[in-house]
């Protein structure tokens, strides 16, 4: 059986979905946009910027769900723009240490005309 995940320290879904959901010992976070948690805007300008305000929103539903960086096995990235890629991957690095495998695509349009959303599965 699966459980749903909730942190108020992460932005609330924009739709109807969990932040993350914990089935055995994997847990699988929705993609995570720039959005402050505090707010609910996206204040963040800039790939890396935005690519910090991500990773602080995944760290918070990956601890909720008791799981962190160090435990994730896999991300996929969507970036708004391709050319973001290395900029993108020097924030991503601080952060996924472990190295996860990892997709990372261009795609045409993010929700609320962000630069960067990202989403893990990680182990609890």
């Amino acid at each position: 059986m699966s459980k749903t995940v909730h942190t108020d320290s992460a932005p609330a879904a924009i739709g109807p979905y969990s932040q993350a959901v914990i089935t055995g010992s994997l847990v699988f976070t929705s993609g995570q946009i720039p959005i402050n948690p505090a707010t609910g805007l996206v204040e963040a300008v800039g790939i890396q910027a935005q690519t910090e305000q991500v990773m602080r929103n995944l760290g918070e539903v990956l601890k909720a769900a008791g799981s962190g960086f160090d435990k994730a096995v896999k991300t996929t990235c969507f970036l708004a723009d391709i050319g973001d890629f290395a900029a993108f991957n020097e924030v991503y690095g601080k952060y996924f240490t472990s190295k996860p495998a990892r997709s990372c695509v261009a795609v045409k349009d993010l929700p609320k005309g962000v630069l960067v959303e990202v989403e893990v599965i990680a182990e609890q």
